[in-house]
């Protein structure tokens, strides 16, 4: 994975309307560690060797010129009980944001629920950014999942490449408005034989679209390889 790909995506990520300011961060596994982008940077301002790496196993310790994201625990903890997931998009996209301040989790009131594992989108309890705390709601909301809610915080949306994480997590926010929009009228939900009939169906559309995406873009859709060395900085993030 090139960091400049990252910085891409994250860029995107902003323009999209699915984060401000320097909220939201982005990471992809990259072997044994992973590359996650820089807390409290810009997105116009940031750089490809602003793009920290940190060891999955370790506990804190990171590489590059910029600090890693405030939020680094949490993927690293959802890369160490996931390891088929390559690539995590976290961001306070508004609808999404809205549904979790309300603590709301998505039923299945579309057949797009399908695209994130199961028969809702979770919204994990509230805990306080950063922490460790954080991590554990997380990773267990995400259980058998692949996007939840924070309460009160935003989303998180997870792919095997970086293009899949960054296509699910615009289809989560998708998804959120249309839910909102929809409780106004009151909204039918899909029942367990409707649902099963959709996620049977969607595994060959999720890989067309995650190719598509892939095709569309190649900077977010390139898979994690070997990027280039970074001057070290041995030392614990803080915020």
């Amino acid at each position: 994975m090139n960091r400049s790909a990252l910085v891409a995506a994250y860029r995107e990520l902003i323009a999209r309307g699915l984060s401000q300011g320097t909220a939201g961060n982005i990471s992809v596994r990259h072997g044994e560690a992973m590359l996650i982008t820089p807390s409290a940077l810009p997105a116009a301002a940031m750089r490809a060797p602003d793009i920290a790496a940190m060891p999955i196993a370790g506990d804190g310790a990171w590489r590059g010129r910029a600090r890693p994201s405030s939020e680094w625990r949490m993927h690293r903890d959802i890369y160490r009980a996931r390891p088929e997931i390559a690539a995590i998009v976290h961001a306070h996209a508004p609808y999404a944001t809205a549904l979790a301040m309300a603590r709301r989790p998505i039923p299945p009131a579309h057949y797009m629920v399908a695209a994130f594992g199961g028969g809702d989108v979770p919204c994990a309890p509230y805990a306080t950014f950063g922490t460790a705390a954080l991590s554990a709601v997380a990773v267990r909301a995400l259980a058998g999942r692949t996007a939840c809610l924070l309460a009160n915080h935003g989303c998180l949306a997870l792919g095997t490449d970086l293009a899949e994480a960054m296509w699910r997590a615009l289809e989560l926010e998708t998804i959120s408005k249309q839910y909102l929009l929809s409780l106004a009228a009151g909204p039918v939900l899909l029942g367990e034989a409707e649902l099963a009939e959709a996620q049977a169906a969607f595994g060959a559309y999720r890989g067309g679209a995650s190719q598509a995406a892939a095709n569309r873009d190649g900077a977010t859709g390139s898979k994690p390889a070997a990027a280039a060395p970074t001057r070290s900085r041995h030392r614990s993030s803080a915020r």
